[in-house]
């Protein structure tokens, strides 16, 4: 039997390791930051029996060694385990507060949001095009915020933009600031706060004081809703407990907040960003949206099956000896959902599987967005979000290109998260 891998807390490319571990299983032994031992499940068919197996649970008293006390507070990955609200919640807690977020995300009020995300979007595009002429600051969120990431090349006139920080982070930033209700100074720290939580590169005290001012962060715009209460998503939570003190805890409120913060915005940022490098890198398939054979919302999907924007996503729990696809997973392992290797797993999608296909069937869905009880409630969000950027994006800028060799971009130092941490580009045509 081979040797258990060990997660790169450095982040990096997942797919090559993914193939070698695809090759040997479905399921594998990894061994998580600090030492401590887990699993991953890999394979498409494993991944979604795992997902929504009955004996599998997401609250952190299932996870054995955090409950023996073997987990210390500065554990890169702990705030996935013990932050308090649907992500972590199992049964009747999970529904209850489901059902509170979810009215904030039925088709009718995502729909209604496509205005604001296309007046959004084209401002930020005019920004773009400004700091590429180098006629702009360094302002990427709208109304005051900024990137904390990678270079701006702001002002600069010769024609290179970062995309990812002045168009693929403020879009969803600033859509999940509204949502939430946040006023516009709070966005800059939440973008960088959020940022470091998914990260598995950072010291423990960092983690401790990430997690700390995050949650600060958020409490004080809990503090502003519950003052000026608004129509968002904080004012109706905070509604909610008040009505029946015991649907939702103060605990329970913030952390909802902190899942829509990163989940709402962290890999909305990296879905678009996954998509345009994979356009860039292909375009026989931008071809293929110009003449009709497939339209953005393909390139959506086809993305996040190849590209996961989330790669290992910790954690869910056997609440017994569970055997999966030949292999045991002990009781109250912390097992790490492997989408990025479920979205290239050749027995679903075929031998092509590493291959970027737009125009590909899709008989068998992706499950980049997850699976069962705890399907993202964020996914037609997310996906309005993106398709909106990219038809905007290439819309203006059909010759979009990278400045720099796809290979040389620089990753998101996560293994939770996937993507590049800049994403430099022409947004036209250069002189040979």
């Amino acid at each position: 039997m081979s040797a258990p891998y060990r997660m790169d807390h450095t982040g990096g490319c997942p797919h090559a390791a993914n193939a070698r571990l695809l090759a040997q299983g479905a399921v594998a032994e990894v061994v998580l930051p600090g030492e401590v031992p887990g699993m991953a499940v890999l394979g498409h068919e494993a991944l979604k029996e795992f997902l929504g197996h009955p004996d599998v649970a997401k609250d952190a008293r299932h996870f054995t060694a955090l409950r023996e006390g073997r987990i210390p507070d500065g554990w890169p990955l702990k705030t996935f385990a013990t932050v308090q609200g649907m992500v972590t919640a199992d049964g009747e807690d999970h529904r209850r507060v489901r059902s509170l977020v979810g009215k904030v995300f039925t088709p009718r009020r995502v729909e209604a949001l496509r205005p604001r995300i296309e007046r959004l979007a084209t401002e930020l595009l005019d920004g773009v095009e400004a700091v590429a002429a180098g006629v702009a600051g360094n302002d990427p969120v709208p109304d005051g915020g900024s990137d904390n990431g990678g270079s701006d090349n702001g002002g600069s006139g010769n024609g290179v933009v970062d995309l990812r920080h002045h168009f693929a982070m403020p879009l969803p930033m600033g859509v999940i600031g509204e949502l939430l209700g946040a006023d516009p100074e709070f966005l800059d720290r939440l973008h960088a706060l959020s940022t470091q939580v998914v990260s598995t590169d950072i010291t423990p005290e960092e983690v401790a004081a990430a997690n700390r001012e995050l949650v600060d962060v958020l409490g004080a715009i809990a503090a502003s809703r519950k003052e000026r209460p608004g129509d968002d998503l904080t004012s109706a939570l905070i509604a909610a407990r008040e009505e029946d003190g015991d649907r939702l805890s103060a605990h329970e409120l913030v952390g909802t907040m902190i899942v829509m913060v990163v989940a709402g915005h962290e890999t909305t940022l990296s879905l678009i960003t996954n998509a345009v490098r994979a356009l860039l890198g292909h375009p026989e398939q931008s071809a293929a949206v110009r003449d009709g054979r497939a339209g953005w919302a393909d390139v959506v999907e086809e993305t996040l099956r190849w590209d996961s924007p989330v790669s290992y996503f910790p954690f869910r729990y056997p609440t017994r000896d569970l055997t999966l696809d030949g292999t045991v997973i002990p009781r109250g392992t912390p097992v790490l959902a492997a989408y990025s290797a479920a979205g290239r797993d050749p027995s679903a999608h075929g031998q092509d599987a590493d291959r970027f296909d737009i125009t590909r069937s899709r008989a068998v869905r992706h499950l980049s967005l997850g699976h069962g009880a705890h399907y993202c409630l964020g996914a037609p969000l997310a996906r309005l979000e993106a398709t909106i950027a990219l038809e905007q994006l290439f819309r203006r800028f059909p010759d979009l290109s990278l400045a720099m060799p796809e290979a040389e971009l620089p990753r998101h130092p996560s293994f939770v998260g996937n993507s590049v941490r800049e994403l430099p580009v022409y947004l036209r045509k250069q002189a040979r």
